[in-house]
């Protein structure tokens, strides 16, 4: 563990050197040049430079593809890793053995174990929740279970499955998913459209939950009280292609961010009832270079985001940061980067449009989640097959 601390802090301090040079990200030219955004800032904000100096320190690694991490009140983390496992971080970076209790998951593809969940008041309840992709006749789908932490923290108990995705689909791709407590004891849930050709093309069909965003009691499951009625019960709002990141701000809204295909990594505030166009309207185009569907980037009735990139940071995770570690960043979001240039995002707002753009740290990896701890500091996660959990504060 020293070599790779120290490794990472030679990264962290050679970054003000770099600033200018490595941040000249908006050179990079487009997947799709003949496309052009819908308003001025919608894709390309200026560059933010702060000349802030960032220390990483590893708090543990050997973890198997981590996906999703929430703080315990210790201090530590609780951690999935998408072979299907559960772990306690200590605060001293002790890795635990494998939760017990989690249900069958199929791991396949880019499914697996994937986002976890602390209750508000998890310190007296021990309440959490977990989406994952679960095996069913004819394939699999993402689901949503609750259960309670041992006190000793090694089991899972009264496990139950409050929501399974529909239909079932035998495939590997897409399956979302981030969960967010909406502030009034239900959760927002993030659900891919399953990527593959043609049944992501039913992402806007009302009669599915592919490519949706869900509003369900936080403990059975059930429709939250005050859905749109935009098709199933449980929908809040669609057109989505594969939402991992997703933060309500200090207003308490809901953003989520998106992967593209090439290019069209996408932003955006959603609102009850709304359609976000995916895939009739996109800023990408189809892995072959193709267009895909008529190629067209607004349609009426369809919402635009808030922003958009191409070429992609391939977004996974997202914060608000509202911390004083880093008061230059508050009221920022920060967006983990699966590319590996960078590890993260990070967005200034104004008025709900992304007034500048930062991007932080070369090297460190695939982040596939970011959080905020109790003292300030950024946590990383790095989804590889020896992942790690990073923390990031002032060098």
């Amino acid at each position: 563990m020293s070599l790779l601390r120290s490794a990472m802090a030679a990264v962290a301090s050679i970054l003000p050197a770099l600033a200018v040079s490595a941040q000249d990200f908006n050179a990079a030219p487009p997947n799709a040049p003949g496309q052009r955004p819908a308003f001025e800032g919608q894709t390309r904000a200026p560059v933010m430079a702060d000349g802030i100096v960032l220390k990483v320190d590893v708090i543990t690694k050997g973890l198997s593809h981590p996906w999703g991490m929430e703080q315990l009140p210790d201090g530590g983390w609780l951690v999935t890793e998408r072979p299907g496992r559960m772990r306690v971080v200590a605060p001293d970076g002790a890795l635990s053995d494998p939760i017990g209790g989690l249900p069958e998951i199929d791991v396949t593809g880019q499914g697996g174990l994937l986002d976890v969940l602390l209750a508000e008041d998890f310190a007296r309840s021990r309440r959490l929740w977990f989406s994952y992709a679960a095996p069913a006749k004819g394939g699999n789908h993402t689901a949503i279970a609750t259960a309670t932490l041992s006190a000793d923290r090694t089991t899972l108990e009264d496990v139950r499955q409050i929501f399974a995705q529909l239909p079932v689909h035998d495939g590997k791709l897409h399956f979302g998913s981030r969960l967010v407590h909406d502030g009034k004891g239900n959760l927002f849930v993030t659900l891919g459209e399953r990527g593959d050709t043609p049944i992501r093309d039913t992402a806007q069909q009302d009669d599915n939950h592919l490519g949706k965003l869900l509003r369900i009691d936080a403990l059975t499951g059930a429709p939250a009280e005050g859905n749109p009625g935009l098709g199933l019960p449980e929908v809040w709002a669609k057109g989505f292609r594969n939402v991992q990141a997703a933060a309500r701000d200090a207003q308490g809204r809901l953003w989520t961010v998106e992967h593209g295909p090439r290019g069209g990594d996408e932003l955006n505030r959603p609102e009850a009832g709304r359609n976000y166009g995916w895939p009739v309207i996109t800023y990408g185009l189809d892995y072959s270079g193709a267009p895909i569907n008529e190629g067209i980037t607004a349609r009426d009735g369809m919402e635009q985001p808030v922003y958009y990139w191409d070429p992609v940071i391939a977004p996974s995770g997202a914060v608000f940061y509202d911390c004083a570690m880093f008061p230059e960043w508050k009221g920022d979001i920060l967006i983990g980067n699966l590319q590996t240039d960078k590890a993260f995002t990070r967005l200034r707002l104004k008025d709900d449009r992304v007034a500048g753009e930062a991007r932080h740290l070369d090297g460190v990896g695939r982040v596939r989640d970011i959080a905020v701890a109790a003292d300030g500091a950024v946590m990383l996660l790095t989804d590889e097959d020896n992942g790690a959990l990073l923390r990031v504060s002032r060098e």
